[in-house]
Formats: C-alpha cells, sequence, structure tokens
C-alpha cells in the first residue's frame, strides 16, 4: 500500500496502472467506514500478491486529486488499468465483495504465470534460441490456453521453423472461435499458401514460367493465385500484394474471395505490434489533470508501407 499525493501520482498511480491494475483508495481520517475498509484492502493486496497495486489518497489533503475524479462520498475505490479508470465501488465492503470486484478486472495467478513464460519466449527468440522459445510457449499455453498473444507467437514461430503439422494442431481451437481473430485467420492463410507451395509441382515454378502464362491471358486468375502464393511464401510481400490486387480489381467474389483474404493476410502479417499504452502520451491523466510532455508521433515505414497497400485494397473493393 502506498500513499500517493499530487507531486507521485503520475508514477505510483498513471504509469503503474501500465504494467498492473490499481486500485485508488479515497479515504479520510475522520472517516469510520474508511477505518473499516482500509484493513481489508491491505490483506487482499497481500493475497493477490502483486496482481493489483493498493494505493491511497487522503481526499482532504488532496482536494485537486479527489476532485479530478469526481469524488462525492468516501470511502470510494476506483481501479485504474493503463491510465484509465475501468470500474469502482462506494462505500466499505467485505473482503468477499472486494474480491469478487478484482476478480472481474485483474489477472489471475495463472494468466500472469502464461505471461511471464511469453515474454521469457520473446527473450529466447531475440537470443537466438528458438527451441527454448517454442518450449516455454508451449508451457504458457498450458497454464493459460486462453493467452492468445502466446497461442499467436507459438503458432507463428512452428511456421517458421517448418513444423507445420504441429502449426495446424495449435491453429486448430483459435480457428474454431467466432468471431476469428484476423491475426489467426493470417496465420491460416501463410500456413495454407505454405501447403500450397509445398503440394503444387507450380511451388517450383520461375517467375518468368507464370509469366508467360498470365501474359497469355490476364484473367487466369488460378495462375496469379499460385504466383502470388509463391511470392507471399518467398517473403516478397509486396509482389504478392500486386499480383493479387490484379485479381480483386477483374474479379472481387472469384475462388470465395481468396485472392482477398490472402491480400489481408499478408497486411496483417506485415503490421507492426502496437506500441505499449503510455499513459501519459495524451497530455492528461486518466482524471483530466494536465500533466506535461506528450509523446511525438514516430512514422514508422512499415506502416507506411501497410497503409499505402490498404488504401491499394479499399480502392479496388470501391
Amino acid at each position: 500500500m502506498i500513499n500517493v499525493t499530487i507531486e507521485n501520482f503520475e508514477t505510483e498511480v498513471v504509469a503503474a496502472s501500465a504494467q498492473v491494475p490499481v486500485l485508488v483508495d479515497f479515504w479520510a481520517p475522520w472517516c469510520g467506514p474508511c477505518k473499516v475498509i482500509g484493513p481489508v484492502l491491505e490483506k487482499v493486496e497481500l493475497e493477490y500478491a502483486g496482481r493489483f497495486k493498493l494505493v491511497k489518497i487522503d481526499s482532504d489533503a488532496q482536494p485537486e486529486l479527489s476532485q479530478a475524479f469526481g469524488i462525492r462520498s468516501i470511502p470510494t475505490c476506483v481501479l485504474l488499468v493503463n491510465g484509465k479508470p475501468v470500474d469502482g465501488f462506494m462505500g466499505a465492503q467485505s473482503e468477499a465483495q472486494i474480491k469478487a470486484f478484482l476478480d472481474k478486472h485483474v489477472p489471475s495467478a495463472e494468466a500472469l504465470e502464461a505471461e511471464s513464460e511469453a515474454e521469457d519466449a520473446q527473450a529466447l527468440i531475440d537470443a537466438g534460441d528458438p527451441q527454448a522459445a517454442l518450449h516455454k510457449l508451449h508451457s504458457a499455453l498450458t497454464v493459460n490456453p486462453g493467452n492468445d498473444d502466446a497461442r499467436y507467437d507459438y503458432v507463428k514461430l512452428l511456421i517458421e521453423h517448418d513444423m507445420l503439422d504441429d502449426a495446424e494442431a495449435a491453429l486448430a481451437p483459435a480457428l474454431a472461435e467466432i468471431p476469428r481473430q484476423i491475426r489467426f485467420e493470417a496465420l491460416n492463410q501463410f500456413l495454407a499458401s505454405i501447403q500450397f507451395v509445398m503440394a503444387d509441382e507450380r511451388g517450383t515454378w520461375t517467375m518468368e514460367q507464370f509469366d508467360a502464362l498470365i501474359a497469355a491471358n490476364k484473367r487466369d486468375f488460378d495462375t496469379r493465385l499460385a504466383k502470388a502464393r509463391v511470392l507471399m511464401v518467398g517473403g516478397d510481400w509486396t509482389a504478392s500484394m500486386d499480383e493479387l490486387l490484379e485479381i480483386i480489381m477483374r474479379d472481387k467474389a472469384w475462388n470465395d474471395a481468396l485472392p482477398r483474404k490472402t491480400y489481408v493476410a499478408i497486411l496483417e502479417l506485415l503490421t507492426p505490434p502496437k506500441p505499449k499504452v503510455d499513459p501519459l502520451a495524451s497530455g492528461k491523466t486518466a482524471g483530466g489533470i494536465e500533466i506535461a510532455g506528450k509523446a511525438a508521433a514516430v512514422l514508422d515505414p512499415q506502416a507506411q508501407l501497410v497503409a499505402t497497400y490498404r488504401r491499394k485494397l479499399s480502392m479496388a473493393l470501391n
């Protein structure tokens, strides 16, 4: 438990809530119910062992913070995630009620363990040890099969190391979900293209062989799609999308819109990961208090490429 003032609010609440949910307890020394709920909150914080952070704000001593959150009675507890309030409650609550409230928002111990495994896996990938990373990601999914980030990284790594049967099996639960996440559909299309290249004789063709047939018949969509898949598997993403775009512009619905689905998959695979949320970047705290410093937008060439090809697809479809 930490006592928060206007001086340390940004660090102890706003910035901290980007790492772990922060429960803010607004109280005052004269408040009887505050004295009842305070020890209960501290006990629960210890039991949850780092799954959330408890801070206390004296409403009388910190009226600016109290006003910023619109506090009208105490005790009032507000839960912040990524710098924004997501839920709260007023009045003294029992230990069971507080735990029920927290369990709606705070990650489980299993989820945290799985997340830690996934973070270790990324470090192993960066260090050039993909086999150890695969082991970590498999362990993360064993602990928490609902960890979509770990599943995505696991399937992607399996594909990259030609473990296609394992990748297909690991991908299956995500493909069974409704609605299906775009990123998993992207991996599915990538996997299908690899399997096509391995099984079809055109997987070994040169570009000249493809181009000769396409020059003879601009609407030879089957050859164009085969060429696009070979380019995709070979890592020539933009050339693959250019070929797919030629099909889409001529016939949007051909082959159950497979060219469009493949194109969208490439866009998803090329999209840079979103940066971690910086709750201080907006220039205001969750309570609307002005804070110094705003993050400058950085133009990412990869993101610009994706944006350009998204516009091309939009124009082809309209």
